[in-house]
């Protein structure tokens, strides 16, 4: 039987491209799209050459005939946003485009090639300042924070609508911080920056006893790589996290060990 064909946005970024080499891992073809506005073509250099992979340098906001690249797949993998959450009120009309636009496009491309299953990446943002650890599927949606937290849960809306509407099958990641291999961006990666430059100053938002959970990215791709095969309804959403914290504190000191510096904070 012949695998089936993925699409993936966002291929070039950290999680894109661990999850499209696991696809091609399994047998899948997979075609990849990337403006590479923050994603990396050194990222996707082991697979770029296989003749399992197809990449497509494209930008999922402006592109006015985007569906015509979704022809001939079967499942779309949507992990292109914006995910500078920290900046996001300088540039707010950013995942307004970025994340709940894009989404409406990749959303349209696919209903006009009839490509019915959308995999989608979330985020544990939309939860606000949860009361709850670890937070559930079912948690309530306090008073939301971020622009980024709301871009990605109106793109939800917009998913389970067209699931109504339309009869698609989705399945929705909300991920906690995920680490690893590529890793670009987030509080860790600032704080790695500061350190570099001097290992007697740091600042960190609150006293540093915050508690953080951290998902490593090749438990993360698996986790996706099994729901993908195991869901029976028209909406699934999943965290994906576990219910392991550390304090911000703690890892800071991670990262001062890492760079072989003096662990005392």
């Amino acid at each position: 039987m012949k695998k089936k064909k993925i699409l993936v946005t966002g291929c070039a970024g950290f999680i894109g491209s661990n999850l499209c080499e696991k696809l091609i891992e399994n047998g899948y073809h997979v075609t990849g799209i990337d403006n590479l506005s923050t994603g990396k073509l050194i990222f996707i250099k082991n697979i770029k050459n296989n003749k399992k992979f197809k990449f497509l340098k494209l930008d999922l906001f402006k592109e006015k005939k985007l569906y015509k690249y979704f022809k001939g797949n079967h499942v779309v993998f949507h992990l292109a946003a914006n995910a500078d959450v920290k900046n996001g009120f300088l540039h707010p009309k950013k995942d307004l485009e970025q994340n709940t636009i894009v989404t409406f496009n990749v959303l349209e491309a696919m209903r006009k090639n009839k490509i019915k299953k959308i995999i989608f990446s979330s985020t544990g943002s939309i939860y606000g300042e949860p009361k709850n650890f670890p937070t559930k599927e079912n948690s309530p949606f306090p008073q939301q924070t971020s622009l980024y937290g709301s871009s990605k849960l109106s793109c939800e809306a917009l998913i389970q609508s067209y699931c109504s509407g339309f009869g698609f099958n989705s399945i929705i990641f909300r991920f906690v911080s995920i680490m690893g291999s590529r890793y670009t961006h987030g509080h860790l990666f600032d704080f790695y920056k500061q350190l570099l430059k001097n290992k007697k100053k740091l600042k960190v938002l609150g006293n540093g006893m915050q508690k953080k959970s951290y998902l490593n990215i090749d438990d993360c791709i698996r986790a996706m790589m099994l729901v993908m095969k195991k869901n029976n309804k028209n909406v699934n959403i999943y965290n994906l996290g576990t219910d392991r914290f550390i304090t911000v504190k703690y890892s800071i000191k991670i990262i001062l060990k890492i760079l072989r510096l003096d662990p005392k904070i």
